[in-house]
């Protein structure tokens, strides 16, 4: 707590240690303390229900299809032990495309076969699970951050709405411009 938010009279809320966070929530949430067979299994769920979308996105057979994500599956499995078990730390999103970077440099002799296993995949299709997922998984915490902040949330999402489609579209119009 700040000098001036004592002078103000500032009274922490309920539930709210003095740093202002969360009492429930883990001072440091530090992705080696995952439980690795709950996490191998989601990743295994997600890569199943992925088979159809691909069937879908694809001209790929279901053979193909299983080949490809089995291998994606190989990349997020040596990705996810890494982070755990490797003594300095980096995200597990980093660990797997580590990963994935050396499971497909052409100078290796399995680069090309990796490729050729992941390469029709449709990236764009297997982001739908991971995306419905995260406009689904909305903790309490998130609830009461949104309550509290109320219509400024709103506005805030307004202005990053149409400056991305602002963004977006200058950017379209330059390449455009730049290619015709």
């Amino acid at each position: 707590m700040t000098a001036h938010a004592e002078n103000e009279g500032f009274v922490p809320e309920a539930g709210a240690n003095q740093s202002g966070v969360d009492d429930d929530v883990p001072a440091e949430a530090d992705e080696r303390s995952m439980r690795l067979g709950q996490t191998l299994r989601d990743v295994a769920w997600i890569s199943i229900v992925n088979i159809p979308l691909q069937a879908i996105a694809t001209e790929m057979n279901l053979g193909e299809i299983a080949l490809g994500l089995g291998a994606l599956y190989v990349i997020c499995v040596l990705g996810v032990l890494l982070t755990k078990f490797v003594p300095f730390y980096l995200p597990s999103v980093a660990w797997i495309s580590l990963v994935g970077i050396a499971a497909t440099l052409p100078m290796l002799p399995w680069g090309d076969f990796v490729v050729s296993l992941v390469g029709e995949l449709d990236f764009l299709a297997m982001a739908v699970p991971a995306l419905a997922y995260a406009g689904l998984a909305v903790s309490q915490r998130e609830l009461k951050v949104m309550r509290k902040s109320g219509w400024k949330l709103l506005l805030v999402a307004i202005f990053v709405f149409v400056g991305t489609y602002l963004g977006s579209v200058l950017i379209a119009e330059l390449m455009l411009g730049l290619t015709t």
